[in-house]
């Protein structure tokens, strides 16, 4: 039996059929419940006997519901009782009218009241039942009618036994409802209530749309619905199914990839036995040199059709492939039975509707070798790569904490007027607005005392005000406001260095324009500003001046002078400075490579970050020492510290500490549903602040359903963001879901994104692009650019590209054949790593006869792709909510800290 029972009928406008005896049976129900209660263990009367083979045959599928099963176990009073109740109330559809049906399941025995009725939605508006039995009765469209019913040991342990509870889950499940429906959710209003039965509890709903053409289920609606309410009801123990089901598809994984490699080597050998295969292939080839039309297996002839089907499951008698199918099978099965009624069944692969796309795939081999034509790829693994596993670490954010070393009082002339000091009340201000090694931080205490101060005319007071708005330090994000504060202290400290030249002012004035904080992002003016700074030798300016040399920000770039530049302010102590310097000497960017010094300067830097933490519990300064601990630069690594700068960091609101410390919570094992929560509580918050590594991350989780519920829509817009921040691998995915997604393929957006990844010298981009041009089937055919990219991909070190270049110019096919010039490309791709290179250029001479065995070969590996890319589905079990109005702000939140729209901040690889 199924765990949940989901049954959805409907009443078309007008529908008053009647079945009297049953109706009589529901108006004297309250009499019966009585007597039930008395005698509940004596068997089932006559009447009741009758009156359930009546219903069954009424209503074939009401031996599906959990009380039928109760009744043929133990044939009581009580039994027969219940199963004859919701055997109607399963069919009310058919035995009342609208309105009756609303007013019954919200006043009839046993509903929980909310009010004084049982009805309920996903508003807090009073529900007023006269309204709602009119509006029901009146519209003119379907109302469906869903009814959910548990086993009552199952409601009691996973707390669904209540309305409230009920009211919770729904009001975050009618989107799903809707979308199966198909009713836009805008349109969609629902009604429930809560039948708290002794036996089995259930809900009843009332569904339709506002409009009364929109609205239809099928059975792909129906099992959408089912598989979603097993998924969220008992979403603790599918953890554990799931888990299982992980373990597997990782073993099918992995003997997939053996079933390659032998069929690989088999070809190699001579010893490849797939001589029925390959005679029905070839017969296949010839038919369709013959077939008009598509060359797609539902546009085929009937007898084609048959000869696709029998290779089809000729290849599934291939041991692995059917060992691999029969784990599907069971996967599935594990799922489906939690709402299915009956088992699923298993059909041979040919008839199995979720692999058709087998078919095709064996069409368009047959057609290839019908036309001559030899595939670029034999087995293309590109896909299976994780990206993410080349990219580098970086620490993302070269910002620092605001210098404390200018003890001296500027302005304070006059009352009220613009000063720079750092009092006492302004120090105190800062250990609230940071916490310190005895307090947390205290956003109200510390934005009550920097009123205080900016009311008397202290900018940094100001300047302070304008971070807590901008980055939502204990309030609501409020990027005007934040702007409003900093042009404050801008027009302020600019008025106090006319009057008097100061290099602390100088090189804060400096930092505001490069920062956009009060002004128009300009970096010529603040390289201007650092460069009358650093004259006095600022360590602050020089560092960020050396920054902007070394970004050829508003000045030309040059790595020499930045090196110059972070030295001079790393003699002075500055750990910043010394971080760089250390990268600098490792790499021999702006200086001859240096290993000791290199190392000795990394030092420097860790123990210059540990001393400032100690003065001031800043979160710029608690990321960089988690990070070079997570990392073990300068010192030992300690993961377990790290984690804690991470989350001192991340409670003051650094995005780049809680997309680090969300990035290690998730790699953690055995995560609680608690400590997967806090981690994506974090990278939403460092997602929101416009942070593109978080976007990215947070994108893919949405796009791979991993921890969160499979979501498209929030995938692309959250990659769109980080991309437009210049995320190369942002842009590679955006490339990819536009080649590939059905729903919002657009091969010009593909190009356009994989165009700008590939210009960042994305190996994987540059790929993509390669085969584009190469295929010409979704862009215009281009080899010469198709052997730019993939030559440019070679050069980073993509294997595939090679091995593509090698049999292009091997066969000769739009490039000049070239033998050499084939054993140049397969021979890189071979030192690379790919076996299918090196085995062309182990039998360079005779690889037109393998080119059936090879397509053959192409067959096993793609149906191995599909059983890994079909199985059930993983619902998620955290619901992260995205505000599509908070989405709308992330930008104007990037410019309120300071950034124009293609400005990013400097990622510093260690």
């Amino acid at each position: 039996m199924p765990r949940v029972i989901f049954k959805c009928p409907y009443l078309k406008s007008g529908d008053t059929a009647h079945k009297e005896n049953l109706v009589s049976y529901i108006a004297t129900r309250d009499g019966v419940q009585k007597m039930v209660i008395r005698n509940k263990n004596l068997p089932a009367t006559k009447k009741q006997e009758q009156l359930i083979t009546q219903i069954l045959n009424e209503f074939p599928d009401t031996k599906n519901l959990f009380e039928y099963e109760d009744y043929l176990e133990n044939k009581t009073l009580e039994n027969a009782s219940e199963f004859i109740t919701n055997a109607l109330e399963h069919n009310l559809d058919v035995v009342v009218k609208k309105e009756n049906y609303v007013d019954y399941i919200a006043n009839r025995p046993r509903v929980e009241k909310i009010s004084s009725h049982g009805l309920f939605n996903g508003g807090s508006d009073k529900i007023i039942l006269s309204k709602v039995a009119k509006e029901v009765s009146e519209h003119e469209g379907n109302v469906w009618l869903p009814i959910i019913s548990l086993r009552r040991e199952e409601a009691i342990r996973t707390e669904f036994d209540n309305a409230e509870r009920w009211k919770d889950y729904l009001s975050s499940y009618a989107p799903t409802i809707a979308e199966s429906l198909k009713i836009p959710l805008e349109e969609f209003r629902w009604y429930a209530a809560f039948h708290d039965e002794n036996h089995h509890p259930h809900i009843h709903m009332i569904c339709y749309c506002e409009n009364a053409r929109h609205g239809f289920l099928d059975k792909k609606g129906i099992a959408k619905i089912k598989s979603g309410l097993v998924s969220g009801i008992f979403k603790q123990e599918m953890i554990a199914i799931y888990a299982e089901q992980t373990k597997r598809r990782d073993t099918l994984k992995a003997e997939s990839k053996k079933v390659i490699e032998q069929l690989f080597m088999k070809i190699s050998a001579g010893e490849m036995q797939t001589a029925a295969i390959e005679k029905m292939l070839a017969e296949l080839s010839e038919n369709l040199e013959c077939t008009q039309g598509k060359r797609v297996y539902g546009y085929l002839p009937p007898r084609t059709k048959k000869l696709v089907d029998d290779i089809t499951d000729e290849l599934a008698k291939e041991p692995s492939i059917a060992h691999a199918y029969k784990l599907w099978c069971e996967m599935r099965s594990e799922i489906t039975a939690s709402y299915r009624d009956t088992p699923e069944p298993i059909f041979p692969l040919s008839q199995q509707k979720e692999f058709k796309s087998i078919k095709n795939h064996i069409i368009y081999e047959a057609d290839r070798l019908a036309k001559g034509e030899i595939i670029l790829t034999e087995i293309d693994e590109m896909e299976q790569l994780d990206e993410s596993s080349v990219q580098e670490e970086t620490i993302a954010d070269s910002s620092f904490l605001e210098p404390i070393d200018t003890e001296e009082e500027i302005g304070m002339e006059e009352n009220n007027s613009p000063y720079v000091k750092w009092t006492e009340e302004y120090k105190q201000a800062r250990v609230f607005l940071f916490g310190d090694a005895d307090h947390e931080p205290d956003f109200e205490c510390a934005l009550e005392l920097l009123q205080a101060e900016s009311q008397n005319g202290n900018m940094l007071a100001v300047f302070d005000l304008g971070r807590m708005y901008a980055d939502g330090l204990g309030m609501e994000i409020d990027t005007e406001k934040a702007q409003r504060y900093y042009k404050q202290a801008l027009d302020g400290l600019l008025f106090l260095e006319n009057k008097k030249p100061c290099k602390y002012l100088e090189y804060r004035i400096g930092k505001m324009y490069a920062q956009g904080h009060g002004t128009e992002q300009d970096y010529e003016l603040a390289a201007e500003w650092f460069q009358k700074s650093a004259k006095e030798n600022y360590k602050y300016a020089e560092y960020s001046l050396g920054g902007l040399f070394y970004r050829g920000q508003g000045v030309e770039q040059s790595y020499e002078k930045a090196f110059e530049l972070y030295l001079r302010s790393a003699k002075q102590g500055f750990p910043y400075a010394y971080f760089e310097v250390a990268k600098m000497f490792r790499d021999g960017i702006g200086t001859e490579k240096d290993k000791e010094q290199s190392t000795h300067h990394f030092e420097k830097a860790y123990l210059g970050f540990v001393a400032l933490e100690k003065q001031n519990h800043d979160d710029k300064i608690q990321y960089r020492l988690g990070w070079i601990l997570q990392n073990g630069i300068g010192t030992e690594k300690d993961v377990p510290k790290a984690k804690e700068y991470f989350e001192k960091s991340a409670k003051l609101g650094n995005p780049f500490a809680c997309y680090s410390l969300a990035k290690l919570i998730l790699t953690e094992d055995n995560l609680t549903t608690e400590e997967l929560q806090t981690a994506l509580k974090y990278l939403q918050t460092a997602s929101d602040s416009g942070n593109e590594l978080a976007q990215y991350s947070l994108a893919k989780l949405y796009y791979k359903g991993e921890h969160l519920e499979h979501n498209l829509t929030k995938a692309v817009e959250l990659f769109s963001l980080s991309a437009e921040q210049g995320n190369e691998w942002a842009a590679y995915s955006l490339g990819k879901i536009y080649l590939n997604e059905e729903s919002c393929r657009d091969i010009q957006k593909a190009v356009n994104w994989l165009s700008q990844s590939a210009e960042k010298q994305n190996q994987f981009s540059q790929y993509q692009l390669g085969k584009l041009y190469l295929a010409g089937e979704q862009i215009p055919k281009d080899t010469q650019k198709a052997v730019f990219y993939l030559s440019a991909s070679v050069e980073q070190g993509n294997q595939f590209a090679g091995y593509i270049l090698g049999k292009l110019y091997l066969m000769g096919k739009d490039v000049p054949k070239d033998k050499e010039t084939a054993i140049k490309w397969f021979t890189l791709s071979a030192e690379q790593g790919n076996e299918y290179a090196q085995f062309f250029l182990d039998n360079i001479d005779r690889w037109k006869e393998l080119s059936v065995s090879f397509a053959v070969t192409r067959l096993m590996h793609h149906m191995s792709q599909i059983f890994e890319n079909n199985q059930p589905s993983q619902k998620s079990v955290v619901s992260l909510k995205i505000d599509s109005k908070r989405m709308r702000k992330l930008r104007e939140k990037k410019l309120a800290q300071g950034h124009k729209q293609d400005d990013h901040e400097q990622r510093l690889e260690y």
